[in-house]
């Protein structure tokens, strides 16, 4: 197992970071959640102990100073947008966070660069011990006791079975990752397949999803593969097994964005896999690997084309082996 009662930060408390500051505090770690000065829902969550989903007990402390919120921890857990990470691994620095296990908790890729969050860690510290937690579930499920399973992937083996052990219960099972290419690739694209689930609900083709589901892993294992990654993976709890809660859940932020999409509706909640599938498609560039489901969701959001038409144009593609 590993440490007992280790001491933990998470920052980012929307949804998943609160859940998370929950979860680790509930399995006996010391946790303490941190946030910018000027985060007012912040605030008011550590004023109230309750966002609507997620109530915590007294004993998890609100920081509001990132520097001081990890000095003590051991581990750093990130739950933020993914296009601040950088940003906030800097004002962080090397100092505070030297000799800190840094785990993300969060999906998705760096447009600018279109590098893996793990590679953006890299960059600012180099060196430091990294782990992903991806996989399915909602927090408000979680938090109504609904159990489900999870991986932790990294490039020390050592520490993805540490944190695995450590971390589970029976709420979550967690499951050793062995492709941080795979588990990164597979968690961040699930969501610009969970956008293209909801332009088929918009559209009234609900229908299709099992095809989607079937073609985008498909798609995505490509994408793996093409990174050095094992395709596999694609299959795995990092991106099919997370479809019940990406494609169908009513709390899916992505399949909601793609659905009012569709609709010319507004939705104003943060989807990463709009984020995603433009560093997608500028990571693709240099690629060339057939992306048709991605490249049709990029098309949509970026290049004003007509949902229906573009999944008319899908359904006109050459007729190939399913299995290739």
């Amino acid at each position: 197992m590993y440490l007992e009662k280790m001491k933990i930060t998470v920052i980012g408390c929307g949804r998943w970071g609160s859940f998370i500051a929950y979860y680790l505090d509930l399995i006996g770690n010391g946790v303490t959640v941190g946030a910018r000065g000027d985060d007012a829902s912040a605030r008011d969550f550590a004023a109230t102990r309750s966002n609507g989903t997620i109530t915590l007990p007294a004993r998890v402390r609100f920081v509001f100073d990132l520097k001081e919120a990890v000095k003590d921890a051991e581990a750093v857990v990130f739950s933020v947008p993914s296009q601040s990470l950088r940003s906030i691994l800097e004002g962080l620095g090397r100092e505070a966070m030297a000799g800190k296990t840094v785990i993300l908790c969060m999906k998705g890729l760096e447009i600018a660069t279109g590098k893996r969050l793990s590679q953006v860690v890299s960059d600012v510290l180099p060196g430091a011990k990294t782990a992903v937690w991806v996989g399915p579930g909602h927090p408000q499920e979680f938090a109504a006791g609904k159990p489900n399973c999870m991986v932790i992937d990294s490039l020390d083996k050592t520490l993805t079975r540490r944190l695995a052990d450590g971390f589970t219960s029976e709420l979550i099972r967690f499951y050793y990752g062995d492709d941080l290419i795979g588990s990164e690739i597979g968690a961040a694209t699930k969501n610009v397949i969970g956008i293209a689930a909801g332009i088929l609900d918009g559209l009234g083709l609900k229908s299709l999803k099992g095809a989607l589901m079937a073609r985008g892993t498909r798609e995505i294992a490509r994408l793996i593969e093409a990174l050095g990654g094992n395709g596999l993976s694609a299959y795995g709890l990092c991106h099919l097994g997370d479809y019940e809660a990406t494609v169908f859940s009513e709390y899916s932020h992505n399949r909601r964005f793609g659905e009012c999409f569709a609709k010319g509706e507004s939705y104003t909640l943060l989807a990463e896999g709009a984020y995603t599938v433009e560093a997608v498609v500028k990571m693709n560039a240099s690629l060339g690997v057939e992306l048709p489901i991605c490249t049709a969701v990029y098309d949509i959001i970026y290049g004003g084309a007509d949902p229906k038409e573009t999944l008319e144009a899908l359904f006109s593609r050459t007729i190939k082996k399913e299995f290739e």
